[in-house]
């Protein structure tokens, strides 16, 4: 396995366990760390040896989501560059991660929020530490759910509190998770990584093909097209990102203040 600038990677009797490893943004996702992980589950796919893998986060988060600081948000261009953002990036890495024929632990450690929920929201079991929370933070900058939020929210809890999380844009703390299914499990946060080493092993001891088969059965059991989530994602997210509600949203995230959106609703 090759070294990463913005990841963390180790294996031990066949479990990888991959770490975001940008702490100091709260493990935001920039460029970067979307093609490591990209490689990353890749080179998973490939390792024979590897039948199971945690994915966390270094520090006090899981992931405060997309890297705003990196992104285009003016111009003519800022369409093109969102379609770009989430085609490139955020649609082969959570394609990649649903059809790893591999189980994936994620060991939600932090605020998962934004694209950061998305990701936690990929994995196939989620332990959460009794410190987590989750934000479907899109409508604060005035942006539509991306990164497959829209469908694995709309899956996991159903379309009226898919609705509710998405519109409101509230924190959801690691009991009410519990309680929606957002995630398994919760643990005490020092328990968090024996907890999914454990269940990981357990999992890596198991029948390699029937486990990586059953995962592929239970993913196209679901009713709806994660491609075709994807791809409207990124056609919403384009209108979206060259409004002046998006341009508020960021100014207001970057001053630490709240935002101030315009009052008329934008046409569908």
């Amino acid at each position: 396995m090759k070294d990463f600038q913005t990841i963390l990677y180790r294996d031990s009797e066949g479990v990888a366990t991959v770490s975001l490893n940008r702490p100091e943004s709260f493990n935001a996702l920039d460029e970067t760390i979307c093609f490591e992980l990209q490689d990353v589950f890749g080179a998973i796919a490939d390792d024979e040896s590897v039948r199971a893998v945690i994915l966390t986060g270094e520090g006090r988060a899981f992931s405060a989501g997309q890297d705003l600081r990196s992104m285009e948000t003016d111009g003519a261009d800022a369409a093109d560059f969102v379609k770009d953002v989430l085609r490139r990036r955020y649609a082969p890495l959570i394609t990649g991660m649903r059809s790893l024929a591999k189980p994936i632990v994620g060991a939600i450690n932090g605020v998962a929020a934004g694209a950061g929920m998305s990701l936690a929201l990929a994995t196939d079991i989620r332990i959460a530490s009794e410190r987590s929370s989750f934000m479907q933070a899109f409508s604060r900058v005035g942006l539509v759910p991306d990164a497959g939020s829209n469908y694995f929210l709309v899956h996991l809890v159903g379309l009226p509190r898919a609705l509710e999380l998405a519109w409101t844009a509230r924190r959801v703390d690691a009991a009410e998770a519990l309680e929606l299914g957002l995630v398994n499990r919760v643990v005490p946060d020092a328990e968090l990584m024996g907890a999914a080493q454990e269940l990981a092993h357990t999992l890596a001891r198991g029948p390699a093909q029937a486990i990586g088969l059953t995962k592929q059965a239970m993913t196209r059991a679901s009713t709806a097209d994660l491609a075709e989530i994807l791809e409207l994602e990124a056609e919403l997210q384009a209108r979206c990102i060259v409004t002046d509600d998006f341009r508020e949203g960021v100014a207001a995230f970057l001053e630490k203040r709240e935002p101030r959106f315009g009052q008329t609703p934008s046409r569908i």
